[in-house]
């Protein structure tokens, strides 16, 4: 009864700017959206970004001075605000949410960044 829907990836140039949006439907109760991972082709799920209750922010290394999350409280929705895109960050794009313990990921959202 619980969904997770990313959205907002799309085609991007080298140097431009996507945010990304994760929000929960259905059965939210205790759910907390912990943070973003993606995924490129033949590559394993890497942990990009979480933001934690306390509105901490961290940051893998390939992250750290070009993503922003955040979380609008009101929309129960947590953002990825990414600049400064390179082709490397091409990937789906995944967030992650939680609930007693259990992890939920939503369906991804295609970056692809252009050279």
């Amino acid at each position: 009864q619980v969904q997770l829907v990313e959205s907002g990836g799309g085609l991007v140039q080298a140097g431009g700017s996507l945010r990304l949006s994760c929000t929960t439907s259905g059965s939210s109760f205790s759910m907390n959206i912990t943070g973003w991972y993606r995924q490129a082709p033949g590559k394993q799920r890497e942990w990009v970004a979480t933001i934690t209750g306390g509105g901490v922010m961290r940051y893998a290394d390939a992250a750290k001075g070009r993503f922003t999350i955040s979380r609008d409280n009101a929309k129960s929705t947590v953002y990825l605000q990414m600049n400064s895109l390179k082709p490397e960050d091409t990937a789906v794009y995944y967030c992650r949410a939680g609930r007693f313990g259990f992890d939920y990921w939503g369906q991804g959202t295609q970056v692809t960044v252009s050279s």
